[in-house]
């Protein structure tokens, strides 16, 4: 019996397409790291099935965005790269299905990167996954409004997110150990040894260009109440939460570490005592408007700082700007507890 010609052409086209695919998946299987593998997947994906754009949408609350985030991609990947609330995507994709649409595109803006201005006909919605959880999604878009038209098959679709889903979890392993390296495991920020590697940078290019650089050391006043009332629990989160307000309100140059236990620092280049202090001042108004909320306890947040510069005494390598700053901030602290 003489197979129809239609079906041989599908036969072929699917032959065709499953090819890419594990062409995709063997170009993107043995990278490692975040930036290498989003930059080879979409530029591969884009080039392969010539579609004009391409990005991937992160869910804010995932567990990989923080780590996203800390991967020093150029613009072209940041520009490919959105980020999203849980509530948002959860509210666009429902049943964790790929999603198809060419009318109504502006309901799908929170995805979309601001590069992205060119007037669309249709988009196509893929979900991926990380370990079962959801974590975001890789999307794809045209000006033509048939390219992604709602009804038709999305097999392919899933097929797609499904490699990228498995590829994605071994670059987060991988990222994930290099990370911890790193950072401090609870907060996030930069751990000690590194923030003393970067400081010793930053002084000696300080010094070398004759510019200012101001380092804040910060001390989380009665953080041991919050542990005795509340529990270690809600002490974590208040430590994440301390973390999260400096780390937010710092500029890109700026670096935030946690040295250890309830003490952060913040080091700030090219930046005088006096901006400095504009600093502080602003995450002490931020904390005072702020209270931690949690587990049915309010704690308004309380810190103790000092501020040191390369002109202070004392101060002729970078372990002398960092212990001039940790003294003035237990004089500061000292002064708090006599009023």
């Amino acid at each position: 019996m003489e197979i129809p010609r239609y079906l041989l052409e599908r036969l072929k086209k699917n032959e065709e397409i499953a090819r890419k695919f594990n062409e995709i998946e063997i170009s993107i299987l043995s990278i490692l790291n975040f930036e290498d593998f989003f930059e080879r997947l979409l530029f591969q994906i884009a080039d392969k099935f010539s579609i004009p754009h391409i990005w991937l949408s992160i869910i804010r609350e995932s567990i990989i965005c923080d780590q996203i985030r800390a991967c020093h991609g150029g613009k072209g990947l940041k520009s490919s790269i959105t980020v999203v609330s849980q509530e948002r995507f959860i509210s666009i994709i429902r049943d964790q299905k790929p999603v198809l649409a060419n009318r109504n595109l502006t309901m799908f803006k929170d995805l979309m990167p601001a590069t992205l201005t060119e007037p669309l006909g249709s988009i196509a919605i893929a979900p991926i996954t990380l370990d079962g959880k959801l974590v975001g999604s890789i999307n794809q878009a045209d000006i033509d409004a048939h390219r992604f038209e709602p009804g038709i098959d999305t097999s392919l679709l899933e097929q797609l997110a499904q490699k990228v889903s498995l590829c994605l979890s071994n670059v987060t392993a991988h990222e994930q150990l290099k990370f911890l390296a790193y950072h401090d495991p609870l907060t996030g920020l930069f751990n000690r040894g590194v923030f003393e590697r970067i400081l010793e940078r930053e002084f000696s290019r300080a010094k070398r260009y004759d510019v200012e650089l101001s380092l804040i050391f910060v001390d989380f006043d009665d953080f041991k109440i919050i542990n005795d009332t509340a529990g270690h629990s809600i002490g974590d989160e208040a430590l994440r939460f301390l973390a999260d307000i400096l780390g937010g309100m710092k500029r890109e140059q700026d670096v935030v570490a946690r040295l250890s236990g309830d003490e952060f620092v913040v080091l700030l280049p090219s930046t005088g005592k006096e901006h400095a202090e504009q600093f502080i001042k602003r995450v002490n108004e931020h904390l005072d408007e702020n209270p931690l909320v949690s587990g049915g306890y309010t704690f308004a947040i309380q810190i103790s700082h000092g501020i040191a510069g390369l002109s202070d005494d004392g101060v002729s390598n970078p372990s002398g700007l960092l212990k001039a700053a940790d003294a003035k901030m237990y004089r500061h602290k000292a002064e708090k507890k006599k009023f």
